[in-house]
């Protein structure tokens, strides 16, 4: 699929459009229900969900979509798909309902199980990021100037910024880290996959996560900080549509990712 000006307006719209959506119920008592897995699901997510559906559907129609909230095909009838959106339409739904500002939204284009087009959107900051193939990697502040993120190769020389989770940060971290020659400097507590886009704008060295993550909460973030590092887009990096779509620990910003 071409990566048209138009394509990456559009997406990010859409973006724009559910994050507003989100902060209709941000702060208010809110009815929380849990899927299978003990996650919490909202009536935000379901309106963010809603939103990106209808207007990807519209933009695309002949192109598959997988949202968190949506339920994932059949792996015999996706392993045909070339291409397809891969979304989480409120990653970060803890943060959300605890009030804290770091949620997003994530919407990515997979090509031939790579992300190849990928926008995170802030929506309590008024934060956007987007970055693919052939553009580098971008933030939209709040005030809609937009400045071209980059992040440098990490130095093991010195002490390393971490940028972690509020709920995943352990003494395992510590010690993949430390495994892996790295020492710990400052810490960034965020959520979401702006931790992510905080590696690929150089405010964090690292980002380390021991834990699985599912495709959609990394697709996004993922293509961002790819296609902001120095010289080459890293490539051997997290693979998509695999047929549990779930990922092992990494520690992005790196050499490679897998822990």
């Amino acid at each position: 699929m071409q990566l048209s000006n138009k394509l990456i307006e559009q997406l990010v719209d859409i973006s724009l459009k559910a994050g507003r959506a989100i902060l209709g119920f941000y702060n208010k008592d809110l009815i929380i229900s849990h899927k299978d897995d003990h996650s919490p699901v909202t009536e935000a997510d379901l309106a963010a969900h809603r939103i990106i559906i209808e207007s990807l559907n519209r933009m695309a129609p002949d192109i598959p979509v997988i949202s968190e909230e949506s339920g994932v095909p059949d792996y015999e009838t996706r392993k045909q798909w070339r291409t397809f959106f891969l979304v989480d339409p409120l990653d970060g739904t803890k943060e959300f309902v605890n009030g804290h500002d770091e949620f997003t939204v994530n919407i990515a284009l997979i090509e031939d199980n790579e992300p190849v087009f990928g926008v995170v959107h802030v929506p309590a900051s008024g934060l956007t990021y987007f970055g693919g193939r052939g553009l580098g990697s971008w933030k939209i502040n709040a005030d809609e100037t937009r400045t071209i993120v980059t992040h440098r190769k990490f130095d093991k020389k010195r002490p390393a910024t971490i940028v972690v989770s509020r709920s995943h940060y352990s003494e395992r971290t510590k010690l993949d880290l430390k495994s892996n020659g790295v020492r710990i400097g400052k810490q960034i507590v965020s959520g979401s996959s702006l931790k992510f886009c905080l590696v690929a704008d150089g405010t964090a060295d690292l980002y380390p996560r021991p834990g699985p993550t599912m495709e959609w909460d990394t697709a996004a973030g993922d293509c961002i900080y790819r296609y902001s590092c120095v010289g080459k887009p890293v490539s051997a990096g997290l693979i998509y549509n695999k047929k549990e779509m779930k990922n092992g620990g990494f520690i992005l910003g790196l050499d490679y990712f897998h822990i």
